[in-house]
């Protein structure tokens, strides 16, 4: 089964798949290993991991590169962010057909104008509604297979302001929705959203209500995923570690725990190219 097909299975059992997100081939392999369903991307994620803040500072190619990556490293299917696509509904269509061309499964096309804010630093600008729509219209016309699933996204913090949007998003053809964590703070609102859209809605767990049941991620959701975990837990994990060995005087225990070589090498892979060198080089 191609992992579009997989994908969109998924996302429309009735029962929300598990996401987690990673910014790198490495990070997207720990996902897998953890059995998630789905593997997504995340622009800020992937500014952070070359040093940049999330303002779209990075290019098309950057995050196509690390898309790249993230899909070779995976078993599952791989959704991306694409930002605002990098320009207008034109740029969206070659956007759509490169990240397609790479492997991922599905993208996340958000409706900011360009160049677009993290919500965390504040109030963002918004595209005019139609001008949104036509850059979904546009990602929906670039996709060379039907399966492949286009997630229209509303960085509108007001429900109803977003269930309006997400109305036009996906008439013009958007398969899912998402809205960020200032807009849907309770599952009432997830409820309104989801009602709506008339389609399974992109969760973020961390972001929205941790009191959430399983029945209740079912009902409203496609694919519920983890959106910044992997990245803050590496950071806080290698922050604490090297301040450790920088203050060490002799060979201390470090404060986080870390992965032995075996078992790091197993994730990696070395077992199977030492296997193939074997092969091909007896001694």
């Amino acid at each position: 089964m191609k992992m579009t097909q997989r994908l969109r299975e998924l996302a429309f059992s009735g029962k929300a798949a598990s996401a987690a997100t990673a910014y790198d081939g490495l990070t997207a392999k720990l996902v897998c290993e953890a059995g998630f369903d789905v593997v997504t991307s995340s622009g800020f994620q992937i500014s952070a991991s070359i040093g940049l803040p999330d303002m779209e500072l990075y290019t098309m190619t950057e995050n196509l590169n690390a898309a790249r990556n993230i899909v070779r490293a995976s078993n599952v299917p791989v959704i991306s962010d694409i930002d605002t696509g990098y320009g207008n509904a034109l740029n969206v269509r070659r956007t759509v057909r490169e990240f397609e061309r790479a492997g991922v499964a599905g993208v996340l096309l958000e409706d900011q104008t360009s160049p677009k804010r993290c919500p965390a630093l504040g109030t963002n600008e918004l595209l005019p509604v139609d001008e949104a729509a036509g850059k979904v219209r546009a990602a929906v016309e670039a996709r060379e297979d039907p399966d492949f699933i286009i997630i229209g996204r509303t960085d509108e913090q007001d429900v109803q302001a977003a269930c309006r949007r997400l109305k036009v998003y996906v008439s013009a053809g958007a398969d899912m929705v998402f809205v960020t964590t200032k807009c849907a703070k309770s599952f009432a609102d997830l409820q309104a959203l989801r009602e709506a859209a008339g389609r399974p809605l992109l969760i973020n767990m961390a972001g929205f209500v941790t009191s959430l049941s399983r029945q209740q991620i079912d009902e409203v959701g496609g694919v519920a995923a983890w959106g910044l975990e992997t990245l803050l837990t590496a950071t806080e994990s290698v922050r604490r570690n090297l301040k450790a060995m920088k203050d060490a005087v002799g060979t201390p225990a470090l404060p986080c725990p870390v992965a032995d070589i075996g078992s790091f090498k197993t994730l990696i892979g070395y077992a199977e190219l030492e296997a193939l060198q074997d092969r091909y080089q007896p001694a």
